[in-house]
């Protein structure tokens, strides 16, 4: 990874972009993408896709989704606090004691979520569980509903965990939202890699960015309608599961570093995956393989049914201590997940298409 490129992925890392309002990352990823695409647009959601223009008439898409999870200013109190709610899904067992940055009209206001001290609470040696959402208060230095006003605030600004990116080792960066922002990074080095190459890709090539995937793939439902690919490839994160205490058997067994899972069943159509797996030897790319019995809780479950459906294969980003502050992916991983989608893009031939047969 290039100094430009990690420059970039930090860029992603560090803009507060959650679900239903992801236009400071799009405009971060467009601004990036506008250098080596042809046309860089949006829809009225703010789902944003680059395309590249192919020698056919065969679209491929190459999905990540833009958004990250958060909070929600809920309720505000006499005295000048705030009550939250979730903004997908934001884990409130993690909250507390955090420093938070709020989406105000005034721009970014610093806040911390609240944590009574250990000495002050009933439990603190006991049977204590962890807070429930409607109990995380927020504090901004306000003393009353006009302080807040002035600030910019009101019911509705959204927030986000202030904590950005580092680098343990050689090999990992730790960040909040690296899911999906990670995703937005590699679509966006497949199109460099594809656009610098000698050879024009045979399919015209749109990377999708797509927002609201947290709470239900409404971004990539829309958007998907309007491109109508032939053949999509979404990229995710996935719970790498070799950390203490996970069972191998309830959760399958990913490994971080151990390059990205191709999965298999459900949205994954079986032709696409069999591409997949074809690249991969061919490159000699190291993958690993997941089983999604019924869905796989991405965005490839929405587009493979769009219309009369999207052959569609889910490649995911192995990554601990996932919708978290101290989300660690390896960059090892995030170059072999690249290659590999660019690899199944530079494979397609022209009137190619992924079809089951009765034959």
């Amino acid at each position: 990874m290039t100094k430009a490129e990690k420059s970039f992925l930090f860029d992603l890392l560090e803009t507060p972009s959650p679900t239903g309002f992801e236009m400071p990352g799009q405009k971060v990823w467009a601004k990036y993408v506008s250098r080596f695409a042809d046309s860089v647009e949006c829809d009225a959601y703010g789902s944003t896709w680059a395309t590249l223009k192919g020698t056919s008439k065969g679209v491929v898409m190459l999905e990540a989704h833009a958004d990250e999870i958060g909070y929600m200013i809920k309720h505000i109190t006499d005295d000048g606090f705030l009550y939250l709610d979730r903004v997908g899904g934001s884990d409130s067992a993690t909250g507390r004691g955090r420093r938070i940055q709020i989406m105000g009209d005034k721009g970014i206001v610093p806040g911390i979520i609240g944590n009574t001290a250990i000495h002050l609470r009933r439990d603190s040696l006991g049977s204590e569980k962890a807070p429930k959402i409607h109990e995380l208060w927020v504090d901004v230095g306000a003393s009353s509903p006009e302080d807040i006003s002035k600030l910019g605030l009101r019911v509705g600004h959204p927030a986000v965990y202030a904590d950005g990116p580092t680098e343990l080792g050689k090999d990992r960066v730790v960040s909040r939202a690296v899911d999906n922002r990670i995703g937005g990074f590699m679509i966006a080095q497949v199109m460099k890699k594809l656009a610098s190459s000698k050879n024009k890709p045979a399919f015209t090539v749109v990377c999708l960015n797509a927002v609201q995937e947290e709470i239900g793939g409404f971004g990539a439902a829309m958007a998907t309608h309007r491109i109508q690919p032939d053949v999509c490839l979404c990229t995710d994160v996935t719970h790498a599961t070799d950390t203490p205490g996970l069972s191998a058997p309830m959760y399958g067994k990913v490994n971080l570093g151990g390059g990205p899972t191709v999965t298999h069943g459900s949205a994954s159509h079986p032709l696409v995956v069999e591409r997949l797996l074809q690249v991969a030897k061919k490159k000699k790319i190291e993958i690993q393989h997941e089983a999604a019995s019924r869905f796989t809780g991405t965005d490839t479950d929405t587009i493979f049914q769009s219309r009369d459906g999207v052959p569609s294969a889910l490649v995911s980003l192995p990554l601990r201590c996932m919708h978290s502050v101290i989300e660690m992916a390896a960059y090892s991983d995030v170059d072999a997940t690249t290659n590999l989608m660019t690899g199944f893009v530079e494979s397609l031939k022209k009137g190619e298409i992924f079809h089951q047969s009765l034959k």
